[in-house]
This record gives structure tokens, sequence and C-alpha cells, in this order.
């Protein structure tokens, strides 16, 4: 009778349907290990998890200010070539205006020094032309003087006498010369 009485109870107990007392020390357990997960291990997780996030977003936000930074630097950089480049023509045409101003003052130290060289030539000629005329002044008077006496058979040795032919006669052939220069 006992193995019909166990017969009919397992008949009775469906395999699906845990016993109570089971299902209540499973809950139990369930509970005390949720308990012990929820006050131990759930904290450190959402701290390595809370860590993480805040690494995430302050290494974007880090990447973000460096990358605004770098921006900024760039500008920077921009502004300070594009002044370079400025500076560097403002100082190429300073000197080229210096360069132009330098050799129009050249210019004008070359006219002038060669306006002195001519004008301290023709002084020169000038004087040779006087002395020449001087010279052969008295070339021509004391041939002339010589030729004339030896044509007229005196002597012409009376000096003021002597430069008084000469002049005229010298003034008279200037005075030719300058009226056949007038005529071409």
């Amino acid at each position: 009778m006992n193995r019909v009485v166990t017969l009919a109870a397992e008949e009775q107990m469906n395999p699906l349907l845990p016993a109570w007392p089971e299902v209540i020390i499973g809950l139990l357990c369930f509970f005390i290990v949720f308990g012990f997960l929820g006050k131990k291990l759930l904290p450190s997780i959402e701290k390595v998890l809370q860590e993480r996030r805040d690494a995430i977003e302050g290494g974007m936000e880090r990447a973000e200010a460096a990358q605004a930074e770098a921006q900024v630097l760039l500008e920077q950089y921009r502004a300070e070539l594009a002044e370079a480049r400025h500076e560097a023509a403002r100082i190429t045409e300073h000197a080229r205006e210096q360069g132009a101003a330098l050799v129009a003052e050249m210019r004008e130290e070359g006219q002038r020094q060669r306006e002195a060289i001519v004008a301290a030539g023709h002084a020169q000629i000038e004087a040779d032309k006087k002395q020449a005329t001087t010279a052969l002044r008295q070339d021509v008077g004391s041939l002339a003087s010589q030729l004339a006496s030896r044509i007229v058979g005196e002597s012409l040795e009376d000096h003021a006498r002597q430069s008084g032919v000469i002049d005229r006669f010298l003034d008279e052939l200037e005075a030719k010369a300058a009226s056949s220069a007038g005529a071409k």
C-alpha cells in the first residue's frame, strides 16, 4: 500500500510545477544573491561605468577643446602669415623706392660731374686758346716785324711802334674772320 500511495502521489505531481518549499527556498536564495549583488557589486559596476562614461565624455570634450584651440592657432598663424607677407611687400616696395631714389640721385650726381668736367674742359680750352692766341700773336708779330724790316730795309726796333703795327694787323685779320663767319 505504501507503494500505491507513492504512485498516487507521483501521479498527482506535475513535473512542470515545482514543490512549494523549493519555490520558497529558491526565492529566498534569489533575493539573498540579488541583495548581495545590489549592495556589493552593483555600486562598483556603476562606478566603473560612470568612470568610463566620464572618460569618454571628457575625452570628447578635450578633443573638442583641442580642436577649437588648434583652429584658433591656425587662424593666428594665418593672420601672422598674412601680416608677414604684407610686411615683406612693404619692405620690398620701400627698398624699390629707395633704389629708384638712389639711381636718380646718382644720375643727378653724374650729370653734375659731367657738367663740371665739361665746364672745366671748356675753361681749359678757352685758357689754351688764349695762351695759343697770345703766343701766336707774339710769334706772328715777331716774324712780321722781321719780315717787314727785311723788306723795308730799316729796323723796326721801336717796340711801341712794332706792337701797334702788329695789333692793328691782327685786329684786321680777326675782323675779316668774324665777318666771313657771320656771312656763313
